[in-house]
């Protein structure tokens, strides 16, 4: 137990002497009042023993008994004299005695209480009479002790002021003692309390290590009753003075203004400009008159530049920046040079399905369409001719300053070929031209640049019906021309490529005559038919009806087999085959030959009969029996040729 207070000693004195006094007050009248000692003992069986005459009521310290009134009513009085405490309780208490590890604090209570001076780091130079504040973790420890925490005080009163300025949101100031895990932690009146890295700073921050030990300034964002946690920021008081002074910015602010402004980001479709507290953005449409690919062309991080408020919204908090708009407009300023009729250089800047645009300086640019790029006729894929970046001479068209349009032409910058086209390109003159185009109905084909015609399908082959134009040719390869025909007006030329050569049709005529036999291999096959390789690079069709062979299979892909001309057209180059009129004519005079020679068996034993019958003038027995059998024969073999 610990030692009790001294006014607790003075007390317990003071009690006992007048327990003391008023015993014998008691005593001193039970005297008078019977001056005699009586016993319930008859008088004639009284023992007389030793000190019959000792008062057992009177302790050796002259303290006389009481009962159990008295008793109570003296606890009382001794109870009062002490302080009622509870458990979890909060109390003034003063310093009574240090030891080299603890601190006596004298609460009022029946004994003292211990605090480790570790509570007491934050106040050196604690000393004996020093108030001090303190929560009874327990009025009686399993060793009897009381049991008192500064510590545990400090952070009830801490937790009290935080959830007060949590409310009001009053401005708090911590120190910042550790770094852990996501952030800092922060004392706050004594107690700690968690400071987010994303509330650090309005910029991301890096490195915590720089505010360990610092003082600042912070505003309690959050709490959690149950569990006794805060989360601080310092983020929330910067970001509230950049709140008034974009406050005071926008009560300021006026389409037109010029504003000073630092680049503080760079993005894909423009930059962000700090305008002293309040961002704007510049849209990459507005940096420059000119057309540029990403702000970075222009701009750079921390730049200091001058820019012109374009539009603003007061809910919203967003303002539109511009920088070009602070120069004239390109077209305001054109060059007096730059008129129709002009040459001028430009670089590609935007490609379209329909043309390219130049720019001929920063903000004017001008079209140059499909039908401007060449002299030649033929279709032209603006994205395949231009690059991005390429420079080009064109002609100045048409100029309209007001619709801040131009139209340029490339093609014009040299003679139209068409103007000379019959002395240069005759009819019927050959020529080697390159494939620029293949379509299902023909081949473009380029004879020098801006003169080109068109080799229909039926142009290219004598002998190959073709699919497709690319069966026979492949773009990019060479292929010799004669001109069929010109169009001036229209800037066509009719190219023919199979006129180079005479038509084989003619002569093949007898070759392939309806009923002559060839050779042939099945190429392809599908339902109707079967298309057949034959001599001299012909191709023949075969009706599917026609390549069943005697046993009832049909010719297959790439197996040869004899085949007859069944029709043969050379207006339309076709020419028409069967392999099954082989077998079945070979079956049909197969059979008109055993009709033909039962026929003349029966006409030869018919005339052998006759002359018999005619050498005989009557019967005998014997000639009956010959004729007999002549007649069976005769009847054997016309019943033969009719089962056949």
């Amino acid at each position: 137990m610990l030692p009790r207070l001294k006014n607790t000693g003075f007390i317990m004195n003071f009690i006992v002497k007048q327990l003391n006094a008023e015993a014998q007050e008691s005593a001193a009248a039970e005297t008078a009042e019977a001056p005699t000692a009586t016993t319930n003992v008859p008088v004639a069986e009284a023992v007389v023993t030793a000190h019959d005459d000792f008062d057992w009521s009177v302790d050796k310290r002259n303290v006389s008994h009481y009962g159990a009134e008295e008793k109570a009513k003296y606890d009382k009085v001794y109870d009062n004299t002490f302080v009622t405490i509870e458990d979890g309780e909060l109390m003034k208490g003063s310093i009574v005695g240090l030891t080299k590890t603890d601190a006596v604090i004298n609460i009022g209570f029946k004994s003292d209480g211990l605090i480790s001076l570790n509570e007491f780091r934050d106040t050196p130079g604690v000393k004996v009479g020093d108030e001090v504040e303190v929560m009874v973790v327990e009025k009686e420890d399993r060793n009897g002790n009381l049991n008192l925490s500064r510590k545990s005080a400090r952070i009830f009163r801490a937790w009290e002021r935080i959830m007060e300025v949590h409310k009001t949101g009053e401005v708090v100031t911590g120190l910042v003692t550790s770094k852990t895990k996501g952030g800092l932690i922060v004392d706050v009146f004594g107690m700690e309390t968690f400071l987010p890295g994303s509330q650090i700073d309005v910029k991301p921050v890096t490195d915590y290590d720089q505010f360990v030990g610092k003082t600042m300034e912070f505003k309690v964002v959050k709490i959690n009753e149950t569990i006794k946690n805060a989360v601080v920021s310092h983020k929330a008081l910067i970001e509230s003075d950049i709140e008034a002074q974009r406050a005071e910015i926008m009560s300021k602010l006026e389409k037109g203004q010029v504003l000073e402004g630092t680049v503080k980001n760079i993005t894909d479709f423009g930059a962000f400009m700090d305008l002293g507290g309040l961002d704007g953005l510049l849209y990459i449409t507005d940096i420059s008159w000119g057309r540029i690919s990403h702000p970075s062309e222009v701009l750079k991080m921390d730049q200091k530049l001058n820019v012109v408020v374009l539009d603003f919204d007061d809910d919203k908090k967003r303002i539109s920046l511009g920088l070009k708009q602070l120069t004239p407009h390109p077209w305001e300023v054109l060059p007096e040079g730059l008129a129709e009729g002009a040459i001028v250089k430009g670089k590609v800047v935007n490609i379209e399905d329909y043309g390219a645009f130049l720019e001929i300086q920063p903000g004017v640019e001008g079209l140059v369409h499909v039908s401007e790029i060449t002299w030649a006729n033929t279709p032209i894929n603006a994205k395949e001719f231009f690059k991005l970046g390429d420079e080009y001479e064109a002609k100045v068209v048409t100029l309209d300053k007001d619709a801040r349009k131009m139209s340029l032409s490339i093609k014009q910058m040299t003679q139209d070929p068409w103007s000379t086209i019959e002395t240069r390109f005759a009819e019927g003159s050959k020529h080697k031209g390159l494939v620029k185009n293949i379509t299902p109905y023909g081949v473009f084909v380029e004879l020098e640049p801006g003169i080109g015609g068109m080799i229909h399908i039926s142009d290219l082959s004598w002998l190959k019906r073709l699919n497709h134009p690319s069966d026979y040719v492949k773009v990019g390869e060479h292929i010799d021309v004669i001109i069929l025909g010109i169009d001036k007006e229209n800037r066509k030329l009719q190219l023919g490529h199979k006129q180079l050569e005479e038509d084989p049709w003619t002569a093949l005529e007898d070759t392939f005559a309806i009923g002559s036999l060839h050779e042939a291999t099945v190429t392809k096959k599908d339902d109707k038919g079967a298309i057949v390789q034959l001599q001299y690079g012909l191709e023949g069709f075969v009706p599917g009806k026609h390549l069943y062979k005697e046993d009832g299979k049909q010719v297959q892909v790439d197996e040869t087999a004899q085949f007859v001309v069944i029709e043969f057209d050379r207006n339309e180059k076709r020419i028409v085959l069967s392999h099954s009129r082989i077998w079945e004519q070979a079956q049909a005079e197969e059979k008109e030959a055993v009709k033909k020679e039962a026929k003349a068996e029966a006409e030869k034993t018919k005339k052998a009969v006759k002359a018999v019958q005619a050498k005989v003038e009557k019967a005998t027995l014997g000639d009956l029996g010959a004729l007999a059998d002549i007649r069976a024969k005769l009847e054997g073999g016309e019943n033969a040729e009719e089962a056949k």
